[in-house]
């Protein structure tokens, strides 16, 4: 209860926030920087020159279970492109993000963000959020939530802007 508690404060504080023009689309996406679960840290600012699909997620989220295994194909599919996902994990307990990832593998890069910083900074409404970055470092795309009927609207997006790098 507590902790959603937490994370309901949490969004409605990143609700409540004055508009973040980082997070339209056209403008430099937020500064992101966090560690993997083997303590590496994964910057958007190193991963520069890449399509970057940033999906913030949470392990109490049912629409990121059926988001995850979309990701993973997105991941095989353009990844030799020049492609990457990072997905932020702000679970407050790491176990619990383990927990749901050993149910639901990610084949991508996985991130962690216990203290929830990254979304409040990226403006995140739901889980999950979604934003495609380009090479540039520009968002491109904003999609909250996960709905198989976009899936392919989506999917153009990242083409897109695979093909302008």
């Amino acid at each position: 209860m507590k902790r959603l508690i937490a994370t309901l404060v949490l969004l409605l504080a990143a609700w409540a926030a004055p508009s973040a023009e980082a997070t339209a689309v056209g403008e430099a996406a937020p500064p992101l920087s966090l560690p993997d679960g083997a303590g590496a840290q994964v910057s958007l600012e190193g991963l520069r020159g890449k399509v970057v699909y940033v999906d913030f997620w949470a392990s109490w989220c049912a629409p990121c279970k059926r988001s995850f295994p979309w990701m993973n194909a997105m991941q095989q599919k353009y990844g030799a492109d020049g492609f990457t996902i990072v997905a932020v994990n702000v679970d407050k307990k790491r176990t619990d993000a383990d927990r749901f990832l050993a149910r639901v593998p990610a084949d991508f890069k996985v991130v962690f963000d216990p203290a929830g910083a990254s979304p409040a900074a990226w403006q995140v409404k739901s889980m999950p959020s979604s934003y495609v970055v380009d090479a540039a470092g520009r968002v491109v795309m904003v999609e909250h939530g996960f709905r198989e009927e976009r899936a392919a609207e989506v999917e153009e997006r990242i083409r897109t802007a695979l093909k302008a790098r």
